[in-house]
């Protein structure tokens, strides 16, 4: 198997000093906009850690008062709710979930193998072939 090697520079500078408005994808799971692949000349900037509960639709009006293109991941369009105990069905994801999801994503060309990769089963969603067992 291949793997990617990632560079990751930290600055003090915003993303927004940094890149074109119009290179830059917003990506929040409130957004109408469904990732459908990566464009290697977009920027994607991943929406920070909040609290989904209290904070709902934080990262989609940061992104729209900076006037910036959105785009959520795929996961309703790949991925099947399950029932579980809490009945419990999220879109929210860490960082750290939306990166693998990426970064398998941009080397598989694969939505479903890159949701397998980062969206973990406590999130209340899995793959179809997942959701019989």
């Amino acid at each position: 198997t291949s793997s990617c090697v990632f560079q990751m520079d930290t600055t003090p500078e915003s993303y927004l000093d940094l890149f074109p408005l119009d290179a830059i994808v917003y990506l929040t799971p409130d957004s109408e906009n469904i990732l459908e692949d990566i464009d290697p000349d977009k920027v994607y900037v991943l929406g920070g850690l909040v609290d989904e509960s209290i904070h709902k639709h934080l990262t989609l009006r940061r992104a729209q008062e900076q006037s910036l293109h959105t785009a959520r991941l795929p996961i309703r369009e790949y991925m099947v709710k399950v029932p579980n105990s809490r009945n419990y069905h999220s879109e929210t994801l860490a960082i750290n979930q939306v990166f693998d999801v990426l970064s398998t994503y941009y080397e598989t060309r694969s939505w479903p193998a890159a949701l397998r990769a980062g969206v973990s089963s406590g999130k209340g969603y899995v793959l179809p072939d997942k959701a019989e067992q």
